[in-house]
């Protein structure tokens, strides 16, 4: 009977407060399913502080699927653990992806690695029906970036030059053929190369997600209230206008009439604006109010989406998560961070320096992780995300603090990572023990909520002696049996 009420509703609870000490329920937040792809050098340093001092002593996280990326274990297990990331994150639909390192020739030796590793990027997007990486800019209340307001940034996942093949080639006759399902062939392009040395490059965009990309970009364009941009260089390159034509076909039928209703198109006619690439990298410069979105394809999106971060003062303060389509219509989603290992920082460290890591795109993404995860496996939302959302809030308002943040916000007088991480524990437990946990405690005991019988029939149980008192020891049980204990404070 006590598991059945009691039990159940503290649970959900994972500390109270009184006026005199913090309690704290021996049961974490379970976390729902997520595959962690383990990565490399500094930003796998500072994901496993994150862990340890912000994630792991409030969340159960025993049913993440773990996956090392290491380049060692990359050749320990012949790669076969790139496809145990993707058959994971098949199955979770959730996935935190730490930077990763392709190492060249000189790092390899560093490394100890004998084999030539790939990218794995490319087999992340295509198995999992990548159509989209969103970048984002990153706002922190009371801090000044780049842009007033949020940028949007979608990306076309696949294709283009990322998945091109090429040789180096001297003179001679060059032909590209196209073989159909039908076995009927025709000539794509004939020519003749004079040069003793050659660059003859073979790649392709593949359009049958555009429709996809376009409504999961116009949506999150008018759900932000911001001007919707895509973004081409059809006027040279012919076979891009398909990306334009099918996005504007999408936006007017869908779209338009939403998007004008707000006042959103007035700057172009009402219609859909598109930008040439090259118009887009300046236009990125001077719109420094922000308030805009972009679509583009794979590699324009790539070269804009880093100018936008150089803008907005670095790639930490971006946002990158690559969507997809499970088999079953499901939308999958990898969140990672937008810069890479922070090999400079890493070398750094291993030579004894202080080093000062701006934590924001990587938390950002094993907290956009976690946050989706619940929407995959909902039933524990308002816990879960009330402790995702403190998180979320700690940091940045340690970022804001003056000369309080990382070296790139504060400068030398700013704090280390390890500093840093400790000043940000500092708020979130404050939070967690006094905000959230005396709005949990008003809820357990509202009389109306909470189980009068099963709480007498407890106090029965353990005042044996049936005077209407318990003693120490007594206590004691009763604490026990409701899996309570106050915490030892310890110095972090």
């Amino acid at each position: 009977m006590l598991k059945k009420s009691l039990i159940k509703q503290l649970s959900k609870i994972k500390s109270f407060h009184t006026q005199s000490n913090n309690f704290y329920f021996t049961t974490k937040l379970k976390c729902p399913p997520i595959t962690h792809i383990k990565g490399e050098e500094y930003s796998r340093y500072a994901c496993d502080l994150f862990l340890k001092c912000w994630i792991n002593p409030y969340l159960d996280t025993s049913s993440w699927e773990q996956i090392d990326l290491s380049c060692q274990n990359r050749q320990l297990t012949n790669d076969s653990v790139v496809q145990d990331a993707i058959k994971s994150g098949l199955k979770t639909g959730s996935i935190f992806k730490e930077p990763i390192l392709i190492p060249n020739e000189a790092s390899r030796k560093e490394l100890g690695v004998s084999c030539e590793l790939v990218n794995p990027n490319a087999f992340f997007r295509n198995a999992w029906n990548g159509f989209t990486i969103s970048r984002d800019t990153i706002h922190i209340k009371g801090l000044n970036l780049g842009y007033k307001n949020k940028v949007l940034f979608d990306r076309h996942a696949i294709g283009g030059e990322y998945s091109a093949n090429w040789r180096h080639l001297g003179a001679g006759e060059l032909v590209t053929t196209f073989t159909d399902l039908n076995n009927q062939t025709q000539v794509i392009d004939k020519r003749i190369l004079k040069d003793k040395l050659n660059a003859v490059v073979c790649y392709h965009n593949p359009y049958d997600n555009i429709e996809i990309m376009a409504r999961h970009f116009f949506s999150r364009c008018l759900e932000a209230k911001v001007t919707p941009f895509v973004v081409t260089k059809k006027t040279v390159f012919k076979w891009q206008e398909p990306f334009w034509k099918i996005s504007s076909e999408i936006f007017n039928k869908e779209y338009k009439a939403a998007y004008n209703e707000l006042g959103l198109l007035k700057d172009s006619r009402g219609e859909l604006p598109h930008l040439l690439s090259d118009v887009a990298t300046m236009r990125i410069v001077r719109w420094s109010n922000g308030g805009f979105g972009m679509m583009s394809l794979n590699y324009d999106g790539d070269v804009l989406t880093d100018e936008i971060a150089q803008v907005h003062r670095s790639r930490g303060f971006l946002t990158s998560i690559l969507s997809g389509i499970r088999d079953d219509g499901t939308t999958l989603k990898e969140f990672e961070a937008s810069h890479g290992t922070n090999s400079t920082l890493w070398a750094a460290k291993l030579r004894g320096k202080e080093t000062s890591f701006n934590p924001l795109s990587l938390i950002e993404a094993m907290l956009g992780a976690i946050e989706y995860s619940v929407k995959l496996n909902p039933g524990r939302d308002d816990v879960i995300l009330q402790f995702t959302n403190n998180l979320r809030k700690a940091v940045h308002r340690q970022m804001a603090e003056e000369g309080n943040g990382t070296w790139d916000i504060s400068g030398p007088t700013g704090l280390n990572t390890e500093e840093f991480v400790i000043e940000v524990k500092k708020k979130l437990d404050f939070m967690e023990s006094e905000g959230k946990i005396q709005r949990e405690q008003n809820i357990l005991f509202d009389s109306k909520r909470y189980d009068k019988v099963v709480l007498r029939d407890l106090f029965s149980k353990i005042d044996a002696n049936k005077e209407g008192q318990i003693d120490f020891d007594g206590f004691k049980s009763l604490m026990k049996s409701l899996g309570v204990a106050p915490i030892l404070k310890k110095k972090f």
